[in-house]
């Protein structure tokens, strides 16, 4: 009964924000959008995670959602950064009116972070490859097997990359990505398939957003690399405008 208990607890805080109470002064608000993934991504694993981990940072507040209709709702302007954790596999996405909120969102200055496979989000939603700087393009080859390679960072002057050191990871090495949107590389791995370097995090910025995408974090263990807890609580703060 008390596992039940819990497990019933757990389901819960997935189901709803944890509160929509405003954060304490000082802080960024990031709400970590969850709810929908590729069924080899566990979502229900990963979302709490990425929450947590966000939070250490102690200038944000983390909360999860896991109903992605919510999107389309006024509340997500009460946010200074969404997570995208999530991809509608072969479901529709939200809707009409929650991929043109997420555009207001981010395009009014809010932040956006692409966790992994979020890259896949919205497919056939051509603005989605503006928002995003790059998204999954099926036609490629998608990535190299899950195994460990070295993430290196380039751009060693931008704050959500400055002083980070290069680190090793097991995660999936994606090889996916198009697009044409201007992009700022910050770090890159180099694939065993093809012998290219990929980009494993770039920043960009829609209208007056600001958004961080990395494809790393294909599950618990490679969420749970320092390194890539690392680049994503600073890009996640980059993003939602802090210092």
């Amino acid at each position: 009964m008390r596992f039940r208990l819990i497990a019933i607890a757990a389901a819960l805080t997935l189901a709803l924000p944890l509160a929509l109470s405003a954060a304490p002064p000082g802080k960024a608000r990031v709400l970590v959008l969850t709810g929908n993934e590729y069924p080899g991504h566990h979502w229900k694993e990963t979302a709490p995670l990425l929450a947590r981990f966000l939070a250490e940072d102690a200038r944000m507040t983390t909360e999860v959602q896991a109903d992605p209709s919510f999107l389309a709702s006024p509340k997500l302007h009460e946010y200074d950064a969404v997570v995208l954790n999530y991809m509608n596999w072969q479901s529709p996405d939200p809707g009409p009116e929650a991929r043109a909120n997420l555009k207001r969102f981010v395009e009014s200055g809010k932040g956006l972070v692409l966790v992994h496979f979020a890259c896949g989000a919205f497919q056939g939603w051509p603005e989605f490859a503006e928002i995003a700087g790059r998204v999954y393009n099926p036609k490629l080859p998608p990535h190299d097997p899950y195994g460990k390679f070295t993430v290196r960072i380039v751009a060693a002057d931008h704050p959500a990359t400055k002083g980070l050191a290069p680190f090793e990871t097991t995660d999936e090495l994606y090889t996916c990505l198009d697009g044409t949107h201007p992009i700022s590389v910050l770090a890159t791995a180099t694939s065993k398939l093809d012998g290219k370097d990929h980009p494993m995090a770039f920043a960009s910025r829609y209208g007056k957003g600001r958004v961080f995408h990395s494809p790393l974090g294909h599950d618990v263990n490679a969420l749970s690399t320092p390194g890539t807890q690392d680049l994503y609580r600073r890009g996640t703060a980059w993003a939602a405008g802090l210092p």
